[in-house]
This record gives structure tokens, sequence and C-alpha cells, in this order.
């Protein structure tokens, strides 16, 4: 949803701006006027590659699993699914028990077998405070929309609330809905730890810090980059894993250090930036979460997850 189609919402609803900034987000049905409402999906038959392939290509974190048949929704496939795949979960026993670290095997394994199958969602009726109590409630990053025959007829997301309240939530600043401890790691990490890191604390996205800013005092939370479950994505989805492969082993692809995937032109902002403004940025360069350095290091981080929170709140 671009600002244009934010406009037309609040006029199309009676909402004044003011009413807009005190989130009143109640009315019946109104979900959809911001879920997107080409989904594209996958059967459970498509390969874990494939699926990675697929978000990769389309910039998705997450991949709707449907019947081909009936186009009822089956389960879901999500960048952390594949994170822990490669690593970080209890998915990885794919890995290491059924395909003994054979790596090119293990991908092309079904995606069914990573895949969640109780999907939470909300149905077209559904108001858009009903999807974010829901999103907030269950800790996830978007709901799909299905009628009345579960069949899908759209995706909400946090990055679909962020666009909608770019330019608009300027009165509260980013330092009272970051979270200022966050959870970093260093440039040497492999695939493998990053992706655990990710897992087991619920994240999309890891600060790296280090010391490859050379200073005369080089501090010791100097931001070099970011990693995100995204980076690693592509790292599987855009064939990068397989063209540096000696042999078909697991272990050699996620020895891979973060610094060969992880971005370093990290946009960033400070504690006391408006939140309408992060939200902006978002939505500029397509991310979902930035890091807040002040005086020079890194004192937070601020998400959609937060910024979801402060809408509700």
């Amino acid at each position: 949803m671009r600002k244009k189609d934010t406009i037309n919402l609040v006029k199309s609803r009676d909402r004044g701006p003011v009413e807009f900034e005190s989130r009143n987000f109640d009315h019946e049905g109104d979900v959809m006027a911001i879920a997107r409402k080409e989904v594209v999906s996958v059967p459970q038959t498509a390969t874990i590659k494939e699926a990675a392939e697929i978000m990769v290509k389309n910039k998705f974190r997450r991949l709707p699993i449907t019947n081909p048949g009936t186009g009822k929704l089956q389960g879901i496939v999500t960048a952390m699914d594949i994170l822990d795949f490669l690593g970080g979960g209890d998915k990885f026993r794919i890995l290491e028990d059924k395909y003994d670290d054979n790596f090119l095997a293990a991908v092309n394994e079904p995606v069914k077998s990573i895949m969640t199958r109780e999907v939470l969602y909300v149905t077209s009726k559904d108001s858009i405070s009903d999807a974010v109590s829901l999103m907030l409630e269950n800790s996830v990053g978007a709901l799909p929309v299905v009628d009345h025959d579960e069949k899908i007829t759209g995706i909400v997301s946090e990055r679909d609330f962020v666009l909608l309240m770019a330019g608009v939530f300027n009165d509260e600043l980013t330092e009272d809905h970051m979270t200022s401890r966050v959870i970093k790691t260093t440039p040497g990490t492999p695939i493998e730890g990053a992706s655990k890191i990710m897992v087991r604390n619920r994240l999309r996205r890891i600060p790296v810090i280090g010391e490859e800013r050379k200073t005369p005092h080089p501090e010791e939370d100097k931001l070099v980059g970011m990693v995100t479950s995204t980076d690693i994505l592509e790292f599987l989805g855009e064939n990068r894993a397989f063209n540096t492969m000696k042999t078909n082993s697991a272990n050699e692809v996620l020895a891979t250090p973060v610094n060969e995937i992880m971005e370093t032109e990290v946009c960033t902002v400070t504690s006391t930036t408006p939140l309408g403004r992060v939200c902006e940025i978002m939505e500029k360069h397509g991310i979902g979460g930035l890091p807040v350095v002040d005086y020079g290091n890194l004192t937070g981080i601020i998400t959609e997850s937060d910024l979801l929170r402060a809408i509700a709140g």
C-alpha cells in the first residue's frame, strides 16, 4: 500500500487525521483494505530450494502452502523455517539424520517437511484491529486472509502496517519503542551459528559488530553490518551456496561466515528519530528493522514488530 492508498483508506472510512493517528482500526472487514490480494503460493510437493527461490525472487519472508486443486490453505513456510532447517533448530535433523549431511539432496526435500501446519489466519470479514491483536499475541509477522471456503484471498503483514503509518506517526520517538538490549554477532560467525541465534531468539536480523572500521579508539559496539534471515535465504535461493561448494557437505556450506553475505551499507536511525520517519525509511529501502546508533555507538534496534506494538498501544 502506497501513501496515496493510505490517504484513500482514511477518506473511505470518513476518518480525519486525529482519528487516524489514534489507530482506530475496528471497522469490520477493513483488513482487506491493506492486505495484499495477489498471493503467491506453492503446493506441498515443492522443494525447499524451490520455495527459497520463489521467496527471494518476490522478496517474501513467507510463502503460503495451498492445495493445487481446491486452493485451500494447508500450511505456510517462512524464512525462519528455512533457517531452522539450515542449522537453527530441530528441522536441521532432516539434513543430519535423513540425508547424512548431503546438502544437495536435502534441499530437494518437499517443503511439507519444514512448513508450519497450524497456520494462524484472519478472514476477509475481520478488522485491522483483529489482525494486529492476533499478530502481537502470537508473535507472527504476517497472516493469510481466507474466505468462507478457507481459500486465500490475501495476506497482511507487519510491513503493510508500517506503510500505513509512514509519515504519520510523528508524535512518538524511536527511544520509546526500540529494543535496547540488542543481540549481536561478529563478522566471523558461521551461517549455522547465525541461524541458531535467530531461531532461538525469534529474530529476523542481527547487527554485526567488529573493528573493521579502523579508528584510533575502536569501540566494542561499532556496527560493521547487518545479517538478516533474508540474507541467508538469498544465499540459498540465489544459488550462491552451490557456486562455492567443493563437496556436498552441509557443514561446508553452513560454515560460510556472515561477513560474506551481510549488508555492509546499513541504514540507521537515532534514538530521537520520530517513528513516522522510521516508517518512511523502512518503506523506501524495503527493510524491516533499523539499528539505532547514537554518537557512533549501537544503542538499540527498532523493527516492524516494535512499530506494530506502537500502533496497538
